[in-house]
């Protein structure tokens, strides 16, 4: 009987509210599925969501902050260099990533690094820099970073890397909202929405979510045809290219006829 009552005062701080965080957040999306058809041109996501609390804020408690980062499937790969060698541009030095994300994009309350601290970041690899990660250059690359840099700058003119700072809408330090803008040259596969409550650059909590990007209709039958059957969509290629160009063909003798 002493055990048993032992063990029931050790475990009343774990169920009481007290030992939980004292903020949480509650958040929902406008659509969790995006489907790619041959007329997509892109889609917008609206975030929100409202913090649950189970105590006060105390006055002197810096302001609430919320950040958003939604980021689709990571893949490896390789960024090359191209210099002129003899008149002509050539590959020469490469650098492998094994973690790139296909899209990222960052929406914050404010700046930054005054939403989310330097630690946090590193612990949470929010930030885009962080959730890139490339396993180590050549010994001939002094400059390894510019690799990394370079596959950023070539993605956020592509609207696949995006930084928005500001742009979540919070009210009376309980509801918040954003809005996420996926381009249309978007990778299938899931893509995962993390939201973070913080206060002082400190993260109180998270709440992460999936989003699912696929392609439909005839899109997606290509789509597998080419991944799983490549020799029978070859072969379909080729017929298609010479039934195209036999009914050309014909169309322009029935003109000149």
């Amino acid at each position: 009987m002493r055990v048993a009552l032992l063990l029931l005062l050790l475990l009343v701080p774990v169920l009481t509210p007290s030992a939980r965080a004292d903020e949480t957040v509650v958040a929902g999306m406008s659509q969790n599925r995006v489907s790619i058809t041959a007329s997509f041109e892109g889609s917008e996501i609206l975030i929100f969501g409202a913090v649950k609390r189970f105590q006060p804020v105390p006055d002197d408690a810096p302001p609430l902050e919320v950040l958003v980062a939604v980021a689709g499937p990571s893949v490896p790969l390789t960024v090359w260099r191209k210099e002129r060698v003899a008149g002509i541009w050539v590959n020469t030095d490469a650098v492998e990533v094994d973690r790139a994300p296909s899209f990222y994009a960052v929406a914050t309350s404010g700046p930054f690094y005054d939403v989310l601290s330097n630690v946090e970041d590193l612990r949470h690899k929010v930030s885009l820099g962080r959730a890139i990660r490339s396993v180590g250059a050549p010994a001939t690359v002094a400059d390894a970073s510019q690799f990394t840099a370079a596959l950023m700058r070539i993605r956020e003119r592509s609207d696949l890397y995006q930084l928005h700072e500001g742009t979540v809408e919070v009210s009376e330090e309980t509801l918040f909202r954003t809005s996420i803008g996926l381009p249309a040259n978007l990778h299938e596969g899931n893509y995962t929405a993390r939201i973070f409550l913080t206060r002082g650059g400190n993260v109180l909590d998270a709440y992460e979510t999936v989003i699912y990007v696929q392609k439909v209709g005839l899109e997606r039958w290509l789509y597998v045809l080419a991944q799983n059957h490549a020799l029978l969509y070859g072969l379909l290629s080729i017929a298609l290219a010479i039934a195209s160009g036999w009914l050309a063909s014909a169309v322009f003798r029935y003109i000149r006829s």
